[in-house]
């Protein structure tokens, strides 16, 4: 490994919360591009099938025009849904800056409902540092989100 790669440093975004729903209502609206868009935003091309691309859209910034390119990773039904979210611009510093990172959903049963844990990982720092903070707040709020249309599925 060469000293500049032994320097670099990441940040990962964990939120566990037990939802009031069954684990296959939450995988639902896990996998569901109809019900994605309603709690985090509309996917285009989705399918919960591995090595599947698709892609999200967002605020552009600078040259970068706002398309988070996606590809699915890992479908194990009603346990694990992963997938690679990247965006952003080398050009850019603070949102927008180039980002490649891994969004791994895990659901496991509980006497409540289902546990519902979502790792987002991959910040490098400093250069990931705006989308680190900006998107540590808005996963909190993502899965308020789904919990709610997880709760209108159910």
């Amino acid at each position: 490994m060469s000293a500049v790669a032994s320097k670099v440093q990441t940040q990962n975004i964990v939120i566990d919360e037990v939802f009031p729903h069954a684990v296959a209502t939450v995988w639902k609206a896990l996998t569901s591009a109809e019900l994605i868009a309603r709690w985090l935003m509309p996917p285009t091309g989705f399918e919960a099938v591995e090595g599947n691309t698709f892609t999200f859209k967002t605020n552009p910034a600078g040259v970068w025009d706002g398309t988070i390119h996606c590809r699915v990773l890992e479908v194990v039904p009603n346990q694990r849904f992963a997938y690679a979210w990247k965006g952003g611009d080398e050009s850019n510093s603070g949102y927008g800056s180039a980002l490649d990172t891994v969004v791994t959903w895990s659901l496991t049963p509980v006497e409540a409902g289902t546990r519902v844990r979502v790792v987002h990982s991959g910040f490098v720092t400093p250069k990931n540092d705006t989308a680190y903070r900006n998107m540590s707040d808005g996963w909190v709020k993502v899965l308020q989100r789904l919990d709610t249309i997880a709760g209108e599925e159910s």
